[in-house]
C-alpha cells in the first residue's frame, strides 16, 4: 500500500490557489477509472485507486495547510504504512512555475505542510515532491501562495499537474530515484545540456573533418 498526500487548504475558497496544487494533483489521480469515490476519514478526504497489484490511498487532508501532518500521521498508523511508502505534494515558491523536484528526504524548507508532516512523524526522512509555483514579485510569500494561477500560467499549471501524476504512479511502481531520475527539473536540464554538448562535439568533429587538408590525387 502506498500512501500518497496531497497538500492545501479545504474549501472553495482555496480552490485554484498556488498553495492547493498538490490537491490538483490528488484529483487528477482520481480521475483515473476504478477510483473509488472521495470519502471523509481522520479529517481527511481519501480515495483509493488500484494500481496493477498496488492500493494507492489519495488523501486530502482537510485540516488546513499548517495541520497537514495530523490527518498524515493519523491514515498512515491506521493503514500500517511505512514511511518509505509515503508521499507528499506540496507547493513550492522557490521553484520555476511548473518544475518538479522530488526528493527522498530532507528539510521542510519553510512549507509549513512539510513542516508539520515532519513534527507529526518526528523525521524527514519521506519523500516528497514540490511543485513550483513560482517566487513573488513584491510582498509577502504568505499572500502570494495564497492567490489564484493567472490565465497566462494555467497551462504550465496543468502540464505541471499531469507530469505530476506520472511521477507519483512512478514512485510507486519503481521507487524514488526513478522518479527523480526522470522528472526533476535539475535532472531535466542535465540531460539537456549533455545532449547539447553531444551535439556540439559531433560539430566540431565534422568541421575538423571538413577542414583537414585532402590528399593530391594522382594522374
Amino acid at each position: 500500500m502506498k500512501l500518497i498526500i496531497g497538500l492545501g487548504n479545504p474549501g472553495p475558497k482555496y480552490s485554484g490557489t498556488r498553495h492547493n496544487v498538490g490537491f490538483e494533483v490528488i484529483d487528477y489521480l482520481a480521475a483515473a477509472p476504478g477510483t473509488t469515490p472521495f470519502r471523509e476519514k481522520f479529517e481527511a478526504l481519501i480515495a483509493e485507486q488500484k494500481d496493477g497489484g498496488e492500493t494507492l490511498l489519495l488523501v486530502k487532508p482537510l485540516t488546513f495547510m499548517n495541520l497537514s501532518g495530523k490527518a498524515a500521521r493519523a491514515i498512515a498508523d491506521f493503514y500500517k504504512v511505512a514511511l518509505a511508502d509515503v508521499l507528499v505534494i506540496c507547493d513550492d515558491f522557490n521553484l520555476p512555475l511548473g518544475k518538479l523536484r522530488l526528493r527522498a528526504k530532507g528539510s521542510h524548507g519553510g512549507q509549513n505542510g512539510l513542516r508539520n508532516v515532519q513534527e507529526q512523524f518526528g523525521t524527514d526522512a519521506y519523500a516528497r515532491l514540490r511543485i513550483g509555483v513560482g517566487a513573488p514579485n513584491f510582498g509577502d510569500a504568505v499572500d502570494h501562495v495564497l492567490t489564484k494561477f493567472k490565465a497566462g500560467e494555467r497551462a504550465a499549471v496543468d502540464d505541471a499537474v499531469a507530469q505530476s501524476a506520472q511521477a507519483v504512479l512512478l514512485w510507486a511502481r519503481s521507487g524514488i530515484e526513478a522518479a527523480m531520475n526522470r522528472f526533476n527539473a535539475d535532472s531535466n536540464e542535465k540531460g539537456k545540456v549533455k545532449k547539447e554538448k553531444g551535439k556540439d562535439k559531433e560539430k566540431s568533429q565534422a568541421e575538423k573533418t571538413n577542414n583537414e587538408p585532402k590528399a593530391a590525387s594522382g594522374d
